[in-house]
């Protein structure tokens, strides 16, 4: 019994020690072998209220791991925005986790997607463990809305929902600048992906209370395990329905739609309706 004290010690000693050296001596950075779909930042610049957005992603998926690489550059005039979508990906096999990003829609039926990912290097892949031990830089990924949809619906085929959110344009104009500005601000200043305090879902919780400043409770257990996160945000008041939560849930499911228009060039159009 003693020995085996002694091991757990000497393990739990060895963990401590990888934890301090990764937490103090590794350095973020965007100089690295990158996967090949994330070695390219977005960029943008503003001029008033229009902002051109740089390395927009719009692969053409024939898997979820085979593709053709495209990137285009657009101008949106952020007082054109006309509403905020809060977008869920529950994964399948792993209780609790999910992705989660924004899409903006504008006039004249644009949309753009920004998502807050881990950077993979090549050959990597995700773990919680690794994502609390500095291994992964954090990314935004600017998008065409085709493209980070389709991925998931279409060829990963995991649950897709996608909610509107009750806000105003101002409020939506200051979150998507803030969003541009923060992809801008990693672009020069890298930082690594965290598990707990630095994901897809605590950043957009994060753009949302500089807004309104404790809109979102950071310590939530549906934070941390993002798959039911549509329901928090369902009892904050923030999606923009009259329904009960299992109707909302069913109303804003967009699988089915997403395969039958697949193709459709109003596609983000009819994944709504």
């Amino acid at each position: 019994m003693r020995k085996i004290l002694k091991y757990i010690l000497i393990l739990l000693a060895v963990f401590v020690a990888v934890f301090i050296l990764a937490n103090f001596l590794i350095k973020p950075s965007n100089d690295r072998d990158w996967a090949p779909d994330q070695q390219i930042l977005p960029h943008a610049d503003t001029e008033g209220s229009l902002i051109t957005i740089h390395n927009i992603r719009n692969f053409s998926y024939t898997s979820a791991t085979s593709y053709t690489a495209e990137y285009y550059d657009k101008t949106f005039d952020t007082d054109k925005i006309k509403r905020v979508w809060y977008v869920v990906e529950p994964f399948s096999g792993v209780p609790g986790s999910a992705h989660t990003f924004l899409s903006f829609e504008f006039e004249n039926d644009e949309y753009v997607s920004i998502s807050a990912e881990i950077r993979k290097e090549k050959g990597e892949s995700f773990h919680p463990l690794r994502g609390m031990l500095r291994q992964y830089e954090l990314m935004y990924v600017i998008a065409d809305e085709k493209d980070v949809i389709k991925l998931r619906s279409n060829y990963r085929k995991d649950l897709v929902y996608v909610y509107p959110i009750k806000t105003t344009p101002e409020k939506a104009r200051v979150l998507f600048v803030g969003m541009i500005e923060r992809a801008n601000n990693l672009r020069e200043k890298p930082e690594f992906y965290n598990t707990l305090t630095n994901t897809c879902t605590t950043n957009i919780v994060a753009h949302v209370n500089e807004i309104v400043p404790k809109r979102v409770p950071f310590f939530n257990l549906r934070i941390l395990f993002p798959a039911n996160s549509d329901k928090l945000a369902y009892d904050l008041g923030l999606i923009d329905t009259d329904l009960s939560f299992e109707e909302a849930r069913k109303k804003f499911f967009i699988n089915d739609r997403a395969l039958k228009y697949a193709d459709d060039p109003e596609f983000s159009k009819k994944i709504r309706r």
